[in-house]
């Protein structure tokens, strides 16, 4: 049985198109949410590791697509958060191509883990990021973030929203994380474990 209590990470190379990533058919894992809904924070959480993801306070910190070699059998892979972001018009829009880019054209993604702050109903790029997951059928893990800050009823609202418009989307699954606490550490362990299980079968 492989121990999913912990996957170690190092970084390994950034990309800021798809041109540049790593040519190679290493399956890879990537994190995605709006800015500053804490998804480099997630990441270090699910790692271990306080710092292999850049964590900031001020929104739009990732800035290219990081790749991260793992104990395992692939790779995660941090992308630039979508929507507000403290830099240009023009800047937001080439992080959106490359985002892009990856999403529709990468052939070693195999799962999407995506970040929604937990406080709030889903914003339009997340539910629109749902339904491309959904029409694509790329397996998708949705992590509620900041469960540790969001009131109840915040938490239900955000949650029954995911559900209503995953519906019966059955490569979706739904877990209450808090990357400070590490409330729901284990059920995202276990998933990244699957599907790197599943892409080495």
């Amino acid at each position: 049985m492989n121990d999913t209590s912990r996957i170690s990470a190092e970084f390994l190379t950034s990309a800021s198109s798809l041109v540049d990533c790593p040519q190679d058919s290493i399956p890879e894992i990537a994190f995605i949410g709006r800015s500053n809904s804490g998804k480099s924070s997630c990441l270090n959480r699910v790692t271990g590791t306080r710092s292999l993801a850049r964590v900031s306070k001020t929104p739009g910190r990732t800035q290219l697509i990081n790749f991260f070699r793992t104990s395992y059998h692939g790779r995660l892979v941090d992308l630039p958060g979508y929507g507000y972001a403290r830099v240009s018009k023009q800047k937001q829009v080439e992080w959106g191509h490359a985002v892009d880019q990856y999403l529709k054209d990468r052939s070693n993604l195999i799962g999407l883990v995506l970040i929604v702050d937990s406080r709030h109903p889903p914003q339009p790029l997340d539910l629109k990021m749902l339904a491309w997951c959904r029409e694509s059928q790329l397996p998708l893990l949705i992590l509620l973030n900041k469960v540790d800050k969001a009131k109840q009823r915040e938490r239900t609202a955000c949650l029954r929203a995911v559900q209503e418009i995953l519906g019966d989307y059955q490569l979706a699954d739904v877990v209450l994380f808090s990357a400070k606490s590490g409330k729901g550490t284990e059920a995202v362990l276990q998933k990244i474990y699957d599907w790197f299980d599943l892409a080495a079968t």
